[in-house]
């Protein structure tokens, strides 16, 4: 049975409002101030929270540590309860999205190792080729910064728009410079986004929110951007000072294990791409 505590987003947001930083509140001794006791890990359900209750039951114990996974269906508090310690770790993120909240939060968390890759999708139950989208389409995208210029991005690269000479990770839709198709955009939390297919035309969902909907996104999304040279592999991450943490160590070497990468071809084939 899996042991991890679930948090809600509705919850997790009113949380935020009230407790900034302290948004967990909860025990740090157990996690990040005493190295003796569980690593205390937050993680998104799917697939990290997967991958790491595979190593909590499978390797961990052999390994000597003390595994305990939190879940969080938001992209903020995993990184406030990372700073505040009330979690020793977490892994649910990339590097343009790291670099963006710790600019915008002042929060001093950095990666340990990195461990897959979520190939963002555009996903539709209206078309099923590029070609069907037609004039004036409503297409839904994340919100946030890195994650919306992720999937603009991505839509450029399949010639749907065209974006404005040094647009980067913090691109917008004011950065679309031709839109041949007049696409409308629809920007939604990324959490929200598989939800919004009933409503648009097509939406670009990340990963792990596709496999968490149902959705198979090697098979059923429209496209997907390419695996090669791409920046957006998913880590283990610690706030700065502890990355020689034992059992930090511990973990890092376990995501990289040749168990780990054969689990994570066999649960998701080529939903979820190891990067390592």
């Amino acid at each position: 049975m899996r042991n991890t505590a679930k948090i809600t987003t509705a919850v997790l947001a009113a949380g935020a409002l009230t407790l900034g930083l302290s948004a967990c509140g909860s025990d740090k001794s157990s996690s990040a101030s005493d190295t003796s006791g569980p690593l205390v890990v937050a993680a998104s359900p799917t697939p990290h929270a997967e991958i790491l209750d595979y190593i909590k039951d499978n390797l961990a114990k052999k390994a000597g540590l003390d595994l305990q996974v939190k879940e969080f269906t938001d992209y903020v508090t995993p990184n406030t309860a990372t700073e505040d310690g009330s979690v020793g770790a977490n892994y649910f993120q990339n590097q343009p999205y790291l670099d963006d909240f710790n600019k915008k939060n002042g929060t001093h968390i950095v990666p340990v190792v990195t461990v897959h890759l979520e190939p963002l999708g555009l996903y539709s139950h209206k078309i099923k080729k590029t070609d069907e989208l037609k004039s004036g389409a409503t297409v839904a995208v994340p919100n946030d910064t890195v994650n919306e210029a992720r999937a603009l991005k991505l839509l450029a690269s399949k010639g749907l728009i065209t974006l404005k000479d040094g647009a980067g990770n913090s691109a917008t839709t004011q950065d679309i410079a031709k839109n041949p198709k007049n696409l409308k955009f629809k920007e939604l939390e990324a959490a929200q986004t598989p939800r919004s297919l009933d409503d648009v035309d097509a939406a670009v969902i990340n990963g792990n929110y596709a496999i968490s909907s149902g959705l198979k996104p090697a098979k059923e999304a429209v496209f997907l951007e390419s695996a090669t040279n791409n920046p957006y592999g998913n880590f283990l991450a610690v706030k700065k000072g502890n990355e020689s943490d034992p059992r930090v160590k511990k973990l890092a070497k376990l995501l990289t294990s040749p168990e780990v990468k054969k689990f994570i071809e066999d649960k998701y084939a080529g939903s979820v791409i190891p990067s390592f």
